[in-house]
């Protein structure tokens, strides 16, 4: 009989487990997170503190910008083509309203290669072009007045409590003027918004030849 060959069975030994601590006992209770947002929320968007979004010690700001002398408006502007035997040549032609809503208004027509420089030379014009309008008391005109130039005729009339009744650029002419309770009317049927303008600067200009009584100030009996 052949002997029979036994191994031997392989035994794990397992580590002893950590004893486990008990977590100290104290009166305080557990940690809980504060929300906090509700208390600087006032802080940060209000005026009160110097290191929030809203606080600024140096009060608001003053614009410390000069106003213009003469309020402007653009009546027409448009792109032009002079044809030469080097081709074509591309420019802007511009016409302005200027004016200081005082009585004086003018306008102008400049012409160059870039739209700013076109519409700078424009005001220029309206500048040295400028009229002043004889008005009344209540910001008016005397008389009905009628004017052509070139194609376009325009008739302007005071309209007493009735404010200002115009359009296109006859109306743009009018509030730089500084007018009010006036009405104008096309008499052509010309579209020209510059022809219209200038026609409407004519006809104001015809009233410097007109008297207007000044009203009488009763002097305070002593």
């Amino acid at each position: 009989m052949e002997p029979t060959l036994t191994t031997p069975t392989e035994t794990t030994t397992q580590a002893p487990a950590a004893p486990v601590q008990a977590a100290p006992s104290s009166d305080r209770p557990a940690f809980q997170p504060r929300d906090n947002r509700g208390d600087n929320r006032g802080g940060q968007r209000g005026g009160g503190g110097r290191g929030g979004r809203g606080g600024n010690s140096r009060g608001p700001r003053r614009d410390t910008r000069q106003k213009p002398e003469f309020d402007q408006k653009i009546v027409s502007l448009r792109r032009v083509v002079r044809v030469t035997s080097g081709g074509r040549r591309f420019a802007f032609s511009a016409c302005v309203v200027a004016g200081n809503r005082k009585g004086m208004v003018g306008v102008g027509l400049g012409k160059a290669t870039d739209t700013p420089l076109a519409i700078e030379k424009a005001f220029r014009d309206a500048k040295k072009n400028m009229i002043t309008v004889n008005m009344t008391p209540n910001m008016s005109i005397p008389h009905e007045v009628e004017a052509k130039f070139a194609a376009s005729v325009v008739k302007i009339m005071p309209a007493p409590g009735r404010g200002m009744l115009a359009g296109s650029s006859v109306r743009t002419v009018l509030e730089l003027a500084g007018l009010k309770e006036i009405g104008a009317k096309l008499l052509s049927r010309s579209k020209n918004s510059m022809n219209n303008a200038i026609a409407a600067v004519e006809a104001l200009d015809s009233l410097k030849r007109t008297k207007i009584k000044q009203p009488k100030i009763k002097e305070a009996v002593k």
